[in-house]
């Protein structure tokens, strides 16, 4: 159970709450939530973290109106900095984008030095962002994970609790070999449910790894613990990403969700010990 639920920065979200929509440009509707919150629960410290990656969010209902009125439509990719200080609220984050709707911009460059603008100002790091046509999205064509991506999903495996459980991952690795090897695998099985809503959210999770060879069916077991955990979607990666160092000691650790999208947003945390940025990867679910 997350020990930062009650926190004066989450009661203070318009998050759970009714809420107007605003169509009327509006920066002051980001609502930042800071990233110490779940760290402090991890023992991680902002200047010693034991991982590096960023965020990707994909946005598909942005529009604005040109000078003469029209409407303009676009996909927009963000990246957050694992690094910055906060984390932006995914439904403040909504409601901005919202915000957009029946405002005037001369250009989409505008649109796009504005989202820059007011999204590095919430997270307090500068934000990247690019904007696509409905047309031509490379970044959202479908994309296949590496040929050599096992999925554990097909494990026969018996599931009695489906709260978070950490420690099974003690036996990850009880028949191993002290041989290193390297995996890319994937399940298709996360679930987990957001923090403030009990609203669910659901991914594939990608973990690539080098060390000493982890059980699938231990793994699978482990990840389908989340299925009642209530954390953002940043939180959990990170969870998983410290459990698996914790328990499994291993040499090199990339752990990559790709979440669906809600409300015209997905989420996709990316960590890893030693890449910075994540893959263009795009399945059928997102």
């Amino acid at each position: 159970m997350a020990t930062y639920q009650n926190s004066k920065e989450l009661q203070n979200l318009t998050l759970g709450k009714i809420t107007k929509y605003c169509s009327e440009y509006n920066p002051n509707l980001l609502q930042a939530v800071p990233r110490s919150l779940n760290r402090d629960d991890l023992s991680l410290k902002s200047n010693d973290l034991p991982f590096v990656g960023e965020d990707v969010w994909y946005g598909y209902e942005l529009s604005w109106l040109n000078n003469k009125g029209k409407p303009v439509v676009a996909v927009a990719e963000f990246r957050f900095a694992c690094t910055s200080p906060n984390l932006v609220e995914s439904k403040s984050f909504k409601l901005y984008l919202n915000s957009f709707n029946q405002s005037k911009f001369s250009s989409i460059d505008e649109v796009e030095k504005a989202l820059i603008k007011d999204l590095s100002a919430t997270a307090q790091t500068q934000a990247e962002v690019k904007l696509f046509t409905v047309e031509q999205c490379p970044a959202l064509a479908i994309k296949l994970p590496a040929p050599d991506t096992v999925c554990i999903d097909e494990e026969d495996i018996e599931i009695e609790s489906y709260q978070y459980q950490a420690e099974l991952l003690n036996q990850a690795q009880a028949n191993s070999t002290t041989n290193s090897i390297t995996e890319n695998l994937v399940s298709h099985l996360l679930k987990s449910n957001c923090l403030i809503t009990n609203q669910p959210d659901w991914a594939s999770v990608y973990i690539n790894y080098k060390g000493n060879a982890i059980n699938h069916a231990i793994l699978l077991k482990y990840l389908i613990s989340f299925r009642q955990h209530n954390e953002f979607h940043e939180q959990c990666v990170e969870r998983i990403f410290c459990d698996l160092q914790q328990y499994c000691q291993l040499e090199e650790l990339t752990v990559f969700a790709r979440y669906t999208r809600r409300g015209g947003l997905d989420i996709n945390p990316f960590r890893s010990t030693h890449l910075t940025r994540a893959p263009i990867m795009r399945t059928l679910r997102q």
